[in-house]
């Protein structure tokens, strides 16, 4: 597969303006040509402007000058100057018709491998054995997978990471509990890795913490059972290991409905690291960056001072001994540079997490596990608010279960399905509407800039109008039935027709569509992706309400077709990366 990409409009437009610059100006290297989308032409640079501070130019006459210069430089059909010295630039009709020919006759959509290979570990999703997955865990398993998705696109060698919390004192609980109660049931029929099995074992818990916090006797045989856990009791670690396999089982339930790509095999419990602990504390300590702090292990951070002025620590080994969950990030972080070879670590952690990973981040480079051919990063993000504003809650103050949040929007979706097609038979409504209302959630999130909070509000996440899933899932079915009209016939595109204002904006728009996936790569922003396909499903929507299809003569039929089909691929592709279906029909 030739990986080499379609040279966009937008590149060959700013190459022809920085060569025009070139020849005017030699004096001038490196000079920027500015090129972007305008509504009062094809493309405006505003070259001209930052070369005034350069030159001693006005910007205006720079303008004149670059205009004349490029006079119909091929992609350019035509350059004026205006105003305070923008460059309004024009692409000939067949540059135009070029673009879509060649991105259609490229499984990529023209979109070329990034030069950034980097092996790079994404950490995300994180769910605790034992414990349902929450409204906690949406944002980091949503934006983590669209991020992998992405990445690996663009040609990164992505390795998936799902760091488990199955190990500590919690489990000494529960499991105490579990054999002193041997009545307390938590798997459900014959059926075992369902909710209601992961939702018993979360309940007792909470029993077994509660009774850990009244009776001291208890809260001491629980404690002994951590021992009995660490140390490699048979029994103890059988149980230990019985919940953790029925935990993984419910969790690949929730991962297969969300359409995420993490697998058993990317997941990685707190418990792998525990043996590598003690070696990880000494090669701090040989560092010389850990140190003594009334019996424990901390290292006192250079660049974070606490409230006090004093240097905020990480505890790397507690003075009775026990490691927490400082010591097994940092040893997973050693453990990812050194037998996995990362280049690149991504943390996809709530923002509230910031201050740990700076610090986790600092130790490492302090240890030199991290150095300068070696990138880690927090990326951060918002929470998810209820309809009140705050954190999303149950009505009894509870945390609200991931699995309830997609029941809710794929019922809402259902709805709207179901009325907009009331014959459709329930089969096809039910798959439709769990296609629409889990690419709902997800498009909701990824949609907003991540490091925002959001409202979920599941109505409004599908509807069919607006910056929805829904929206673009619509369109792509709607340019599906287009093309199964047109029995799937060949589009040949003739250059040398004219295209309407609606058709040249759609080629435009999906002209865009590299340079969009490249800025998500670099940035790790998904909302620019959801942004570009809004906004092609509006040009789309534009150009199907100005210009017939079906009806037209050829050979703008022929046209018209490769726009319905490159937009239809740019929205499946598009939606895919992002992690959400792009049904046939709606």
């Amino acid at each position: 597969m030739d990986q080499s990409g379609v040279l966009s409009l937008n590149d060959r437009v700013s190459s022809a303006v920085t060569a025009a610059i070139g020849r005017l100006r030699p004096d001038v290297p490196d000079a920027d040509a500015m090129v972007r989308r305008s509504t009062l032409a094809d493309f405006q640079s505003g070259a001209a402007m930052a070369l005034t501070r350069r030159t001693g130019l006005s910007s205006p006459d720079i303008a004149a000058a670059l205009a004349t210069e490029l006079g119909a430089t091929e992609p350019l059909s035509g350059a004026t100057a205006s105003g305070p010295g923008f460059l309004n630039l024009s692409v000939t009709d067949r540059a135009v018709w070029g673009q879509i020919t060649a991105r259609l006759d490229d499984p990529r959509l023209g979109v070329a491998a990034s030069e950034d290979r980097r092996r790079t570990v994404v950490d995300y999703s994180r769910p605790n054995i034992a414990k349902e997955m929450h409204v906690g865990h949406l944002r980091t398993t949503i934006i983590g997978d669209c991020l992998v998705r992405v990445l690996d696109f663009l040609g990164a060698t992505v390795i998936r990471r799902n760091h488990l919390g199955d190990w500590g004192t919690q489990f000494g609980m529960l499991i105490q509990y579990l054999t002193e109660h041997p009545d307390a049931r938590w798997r459900h029929g014959e059926v075992s890795g369902d909710a209601e099995s992961v939702s018993a074992l979360d309940g007792l818990y909470k029993r077994a913490r509660a009774e850990f916090d009244a009776d001291a006797a208890f809260a001491e045989r629980a404690r002994a059972r951590v021992v009995a856990l660490q140390s490699g009791d048979a029994e103890t670690r059988e149980r230990w290991r019985e919940i953790v396999a029925e935990s993984e089982r419910a969790f690949a339930v929730v991962y297969a409905r969300l359409g995420v790509l993490l697998t058993p095999q990317d997941s990685v419990g707190e418990s792998s690291y525990a043996p590598v602990l003690p070696d990880t504390v000494e090669a701090l300590v040989a560092a010389g960056i850990a140190v003594d702090s009334e019996g424990a292990l901390v290292i006192l951070s250079e660049e974070v001072l606490g409230p006090d002025d004093r240097p905020v620590p990480l505890m790397v080994r507690k003075s009775d001994g026990g490691y927490g969950y400082d010591t097994t990030d940092l040893a997973a972080l050693r453990q990812r540079i050194d037998e996995l070879g990362a280049q690149r670590l991504l943390y996809v952690t709530d923002s509230r997490q910031a201050l740990h990973f700076r610090l986790i981040f600092e130790a490492a480079r302090r240890a030199s596990w991290l150095t300068d051919d070696i990138e880690a990063e927090h990326i951060a993000y918002g929470t998810v608010l209820g309809p009140d504003g705050r954190p999303f809650k149950t009505r009894a103050g509870g945390t609200v279960r991931l699995l309830d949040l997609l029941d809710d929007a794929v019922t809402h979706a259902e709805a709207i399905v179901t009325g907009k097609n009331p014959d459709l038979p329930a089969t096809t409504v039910r798959r439709i509407a769990e296609q629409a209302g889990i690419g709902a959630v997800k498009y909701a999130d990824l949609s907003t800039s991540r490091i925002k909070d959001y409202t979920f509000d599941p109505a409004r996440m599908v509807a069919l109008n607006g910056n929805t899933a829904v929206y673009l899932q619509y369109a792509h079915a709607r340019i599906r039935s287009i093309l199964r009209k047109a029995a799937n016939e060949r589009h040949e595109v003739d250059p040398t027709v004219c295209p309407e204002p609606a058709e040249r904006s759609l080629a435009l728009e999906l002209d865009g569509y590299a340079t969009v996936l490249a800025d998500v790569g670099a940035t790790l922003e998904p909302h620019r992706l959801c942004g570009y396909l809004y906004d092609l499903a509006r040009a789309f929507t534009a150009f199907y309400d100005q210009c017939p299809v079906l009806t037209s003569p050829e050979p703008v039929r022929g046209n018209r077709l490769a726009l319905c089909a490159l937009t239809a691929r740019t929205l499946e592709q598009g939606l895919g990366l992002l992690g959400i279906a792009a049904p046939e029909r709606m």
